[in-house]
């Protein structure tokens, strides 16, 4: 528990710590919330504040969190302080605080919920819809211990919807959200909850969209695009921890959210959509640039990873090149580990080989190691020096495609 002595009173171990070691899983992170002193008392004894609202403070040590109870505690017992704060916090498994001899303070049984694998919101969830996504990053975690989001939860977030209420949300709160749901065992279930409330709509429109857009069934046996979107995004999950590739196999097919109906199942021209939309979003979300590049790379040549040995020397060069793969082969990974997904994101492709991802690799090993200073130092006229070192690559790498050709008959 925490060290009490130094307040002079008492701190309660609050929120998902409490939560998760009912549940018996690790605990990574411990917040406090400590009553009988001032926020100027705590900074006196090395605290450093880091919220203005929601008075915040860090250990001087540990750099656990340490909250004062929020609201107004001059007429109010110890008991009812903590109480109070409990009930301004969003679910109420979140809600039970415990003291340091052990026992619970749990105003609106949380801990039933928690035997009950229920996520039932609070009285104050509405005050700040930030709450929809974490209840949906939530429900995506705890999916595999069984927990269900409560009817009356979900029908309240669906009215927070309609009237309006998740249409301001702050971008960075956003994507916060949502990069830690990527980080998750099972994002998907993030994005179908959000779907589930009507709200991923509002949040992912680029994606929403997607649900219900038809593609050839002789390539996509699950035929719905958005259905694949999230296959293929479980497929990434098991080929990479990072989010960045998952994000991009998420997106890879938001282009043919815009084809016109006329033209299904046929998607003509859609990676070069995707490339808008996936610009849109970042804008609108203030997604970091190393997301933006492997997505806009990813929805606009997918389509050439798949077709690799169709593609000739020349192209597959230049396809290298537009993703800087001979500089920058950390990033031609997380390319091929999306395509892959997507190629696999597929009913009945689970298991398929993808030996695109490893000659596309090949093709960048030869191609970088062409001495390029030995032909610069040859040429007669400077000018002609990026052409020349092109013509040399994308010969070594006819030569290994027969090698490769050879190897896959």
């Amino acid at each position: 528990m925490g060290d009490s002595s130094i307040f002079g009173t008492h701190a309660y171990l609050v929120g998902g710590a409490v939560r998760d070691q009912l549940l018996g899983l690790p605990i990574t992170d411990r917040d406090w919330l400590v009553t009988g002193t001032t926020a100027k008392q705590l900074i006196a004894q090395g605290f450093r504040q880091v919220g203005q609202d929601f008075t915040v403070f860090l250990h001087p040590q540990s750099a656990e969190e340490y909250a004062l109870p929020r609201g107004d505690t001059r007429s109010r017992n110890e008991r009812e302080q903590v109480c109070d704060d409990l009930m301004q916090r969003d679910l109420t498994i979140n809600a039970i605080a415990q003291a340091a001899d052990g026992s619970y303070i749990d105003p609106l049984n949380g801990r039933q919920d928690l035997q009950a694998r229920r996520l039932r919101h609070t009285p104050t969830f509405r005050q700040d819809p930030i709450r929809v996504l974490r209840l949906a990053r939530l429900a995506a975690r705890f999916d595999p211990l069984g927990f269900q989001v409560a009817k009356p939860t979900r029908q309240l977030v669906r009215q927070m919807v309609r009237q309006g209420e998740l249409d301001q949300l702050v971008p960075e709160r956003v994507w916060s959200e949502i990069m830690r749901a990527l980080q998750g065992v099972d994002p998907g279930i993030f994005f179908e909850a959000l779907r589930d409330f009507d709200a991923l709509r509002v949040i992912l429109p680029e994606l929403d969209r997607l649900f219900g857009v038809p593609q050839p069934e002789r390539h996509h046996p699950e035929i719905d695009t958005g259905v694949h979107s999230l296959m293929a995004l479980r497929q990434a999950c098991a080929l990479s921890l990072e989010p960045e590739p998952r994000l991009a196999a998420l997106l890879h097919d938001v282009g043919k959210g815009t084809t016109p109906p006329a033209e299904w199942p046929s998607h003509h021209g859609h990676e070069q959509r995707g490339t808008k939309l996936v610009d849109r979003l970042c804008d609108r979300l203030r997604i970091p640039n190393r997301f933006r590049e492997l997505c806009r790379l990813v929805a606009e040549y997918h389509t050439h990873c798949h077709r690799a040995f169709e593609l000739k020397p020349a192209t597959l060069l230049r396809t290298l090149q537009k993703l800087d793969a001979l500089r920058r082969p950390e990033r031609l990974d997380q390319f091929l580990i999306a395509c892959e997904a997507d190629a696999r994101g597929r009913t009945g492709f689970e298991q398929q080989p993808y030996p695109q991802a490893d000659w596309f690799k090949a093709a960048q090993r030869t191609a970088a190691a062409v001495d390029t200073a030995a032909l610069a130092g040859k040429a007669t006229d400077q000018r002609m020096i990026p052409e020349i070192i092109f013509q040399a690559r994308s010969r070594a790498i006819a030569s290994v495609r027969t090698q490769w050709q050879t190897r896959k008959n």
